[in-house]
Parts: structure tokens; sequence; C-alpha cells
């Protein structure tokens, strides 16, 4: 769980998004970090034993910076007003299947999967996904996976089948797909919830076969 003053400093900070605000404000920054480190150990507690390959993962390769890349952005505010969990076997920058938590006043959620793969990568998922069809299908249809995420988010998806794929292939939908996640939207108030862990990893572990599967497919030779 985050306290009460990490919720409060994201808001803050929301409404004061300047180098000057946060340098007067350092102090409930470091407090924040804190909190936040915090609240990785936990998650990373709750699950490396439900879930084998996270089983390497330290605090540091789930966190992210506080500073915003803004070099080719047409938002220049400094600072992310939000903050974010990656659990994955590949780390962050090696773009492997994996759990998230989102959780910012304007918009949290928690996902799963694989987001905006390298076209290599797209290329081995789509393939797999081809050749069996039915593992995905059995995955998004089981029923505590579907109550909570529904489906596969479709939002990120090509208009037509993607080259190499005919257009009444019995997987066409699952193909069009160029991001292969799961979402589900939560409150950001929950965080402060001292369940919030516990509820929340119920609910992650759900996508393990996702990530299993498209990880499977990552390490399938060509």
């Amino acid at each position: 769980m985050l306290t009460k003053e990490s919720l409060q400093f994201i808001d803050d900070l929301t409404a004061n998004n300047n180098r000057d605000w946060f340098l007067d404000h350092k102090k409930r920054y470091e407090k924040f970090k804190e909190d936040y480190q915090n609240l990785v150990a936990a998650f990373l507690a709750a699950m490396k034993p439900l879930d084998a390959t996270l089983e390497l993962l330290e605090v540091k390769n789930c966190t992210f910076r506080i500073n915003r890349d803004i070099r080719f952005s047409k938002d220049k505010t400094p600072y992310k007003n939000h903050l974010g969990i990656w659990m994955s076997p590949g780390f962050k920058g090696s773009n492997r299947a994996g759990y998230y938590i989102h959780l910012g006043r304007n918009e949290s959620f928690i996902a799963g999967g694989f987001y905006s793969p390298e076209a290599e990568k797209k290329k081995k998922v789509r393939k797999e996904i081809a050749f069996f069809y039915d593992d995905l299908e059995e995955i998004v249809e089981e029923k505590s996976f579907k109550t909570i995420y529904g489906n596969l988010d479709t939002t990120n998806s090509l208009k037509n089948a993607p080259k190499d794929y005919e257009k009444d292939h019995p997987a066409v939908e699952f193909l069009k797909l160029k991001s292969f996640t799961a979402t589900q939207k939560i409150n950001f108030t929950d965080a402060v919830n001292p369940n919030f862990v516990k509820e929340t990893v119920a609910k992650l572990i759900l996508l393990k076969p996702l990530n299993d599967f498209l990880n499977r497919a990552l390490s399938t030779e060509d």
C-alpha cells in the first residue's frame, strides 16, 4: 500500500509540475520515493512465489525515474504525475511480456502482456499465435481472466490481416494486434488500502498464462 501522503504528493505535483516547486518539496519527494520502493518490494515478495520467472528481479529493476524525457514531446512538464511498476523476466528495456501497475490521479490501471514489441519480436508472436491459436483462445476464455480483463486490448490493431496471413485465418483478430496486452482500470485511492497488494496480485497472476505464451514465442527459433 501507499501512504495518503504519497497520493497527496502525486496530486500536488500534478498541479505544480515545474522544477522550482519540485526542488522546494524535495523532502516530500524523498519520502514518496521510499514509499514507492516499499510498494514495489511488497509486490515482488507477493509475486515471486507465484511466478518463478520473476525470481531475479530487484526493486531497482521494476521502478521508473520521475523525470520525463521531454526531448521529442510537445508536453514540456518535467515530471511524471504517476508511478509505474514493471515486473518482467526481461527487466526494463529488453521488452518481454510482464506485469504492469500504473497509479495516477488521471489514470490508474493494471495490465500485462507484451506492449509494442519490435518488428522481429512481433513477427515471432504472430507466428506463435498462428500455429497455437487454440492455446491463446483457451487463455483468454478462462473464466477468471474473462471476468477481470474481458479480452485482449484491441485499440492498437491493424485494420486488415498482417502480411503473410490470410484474412480468414481463424486467429485473424489476434494476428491484427500490434500490442498483446490485457488491462483493467483500478481506483487511484485503492492504493492506500492495506489489502491493495494482496488484491492486486490476485488479479495480476491471472495474466501469467498470457505472459508465458508470449515469452514462449520469443524463445522459439525461426
